[in-house]
């Protein structure tokens, strides 16, 4: 079901979200717990707090407040009930649960040599809903094929937190990997496809069979690091085009450039604002300079909603989609 994100929480904020109108509920992005403090969602770029008869405010002194036993429960929920088994998620500060849904977490960190060993007395929960948008990038797709040679581009999609990157790769690697021959005269053959799925969040695997639409001939290395997964695709699986989400190390960097080497194209997302600034990043500032990527997308949202900006390896402009144009769906995640 689209809601069965609600049964991730507690049984009283459970109740508050399922208050909300469902046209509201269908478009929550982010539900943020913290012990003692306003119960808040994001919906549309837009933060409200909830009241506890389940309207939402302005007024943060009007906001249902969870407690501790609320919070108890809510990591009782999330961790299935066995927080020892999730210690590597703890450490990096996050949890990924089937359905591709992530929840950032905070509290008291545990330091051992000098780097954090894991979280604990978590108080503070940020729960970010996915959700799939079929035929999200049908506009932008066009841009990023070589129809020629029968190949993705390599492409490079920026933005910052939350603005859609990982809702456009995931409607791209579904609609390559399907193709579409016999659709129409001319139609493109799918190609194969290979994610790396560091956060589970593209796919949203759940004992590695995804729960979102990511194509037929889609292959996923899910919960793997993205350099060593990118460098396992290519020696074992011979995608035609890698996906990962949000790269920034040297080692992606590295992993990126061994594919294109090996004649793999990469589409890959990271954060940012504007393709100027990443010539500043260690990570990535090596593969602009060498002029890897072909094609950059750039997603901006703002009061307005949401614009695309599709630029080629030159960085000049090819496409601009302003909010209000229809692009097949909105991003939420």
């Amino acid at each position: 079901m689209a809601d069965d994100w609600l049964q991730l929480f507690p049984e009283k904020v459970r109740a508050l979200l399922k208050c909300l109108p469902l046209p509201l509920l269908g478009m929550v992005e982010e539900i943020r717990v913290r012990e003692g403090r306003p119960l808040e969602i994001n919906y549309s770029g837009k933060y409200h707090f909830l009241r506890a008869n389940g309207s939402v405010t302005q007024r943060p002194e009007e906001a249902y407040r969870p407690d501790r036993e609320d919070t108890h429960r809510l990591l009782d929920l999330i961790s299935n009930h066995s927080l020892y088994t999730m210690e590597e998620e703890l450490r990096k500060g996050f949890i990924t649960i089937p359905g591709g849904h992530r929840i950032g977490l905070a509290g008291r960190t545990v330091l051992s040599g000098g780097g954090v060993e894991h979280l604990r007395d978590i108080t503070s929960f940020n729960v970010r809903i996915a959700r799939e948008v079929p035929g999200v990038a049908d506009k932008v797709l066009p841009y990023l094929l070589d129809k020629g040679r029968q190949r993705m581009m390599h492409t490079l999609i920026l933005s910052p937190p939350q603005h859609g990157k990982t809702t456009l790769l995931r409607d791209i690697a579904r609609q390559i990997s399907l193709g579409d021959l016999g659709k129409r005269e001319g139609g493109r053959p799918g190609l194969k496809v290979g994610i790396v799925d560091e956060r589970s969040e593209i796919a949203g695997s759940r004992r590695g069979i995804p729960a979102f639409d990511v194509g037929p001939r889609t292959d996923i290395l899910d919960g793997c690091p993205k350099a060593e997964g990118m460098m396992m695709m290519i020696r074992s699986l011979s995608p035609d085009v890698l996906i990962a989400d949000e790269i920034g190390r040297p080692e992606d960097a590295e992993a990126v450039t061994e594919a294109l080497h090996a004649g793999i194209s990469v589409v890959a997302s990271a954060h940012g604002k504007e393709v100027i600034e990443l010539a500043r990043r260690p990570g990535l500032g090596g593969l602009l300079e060498q002029k890897m990527f072909e094609r950059y997308v750039i997603l901006h949202r703002s009061e307005a909603g949401l614009s695309f900006r599709v630029l080629d390896g030159q960085k000049r402009g090819l496409l601009l989609i302003s909010p209000g144009d229809r692009l097949g769906g909105d991003l939420h995640a």
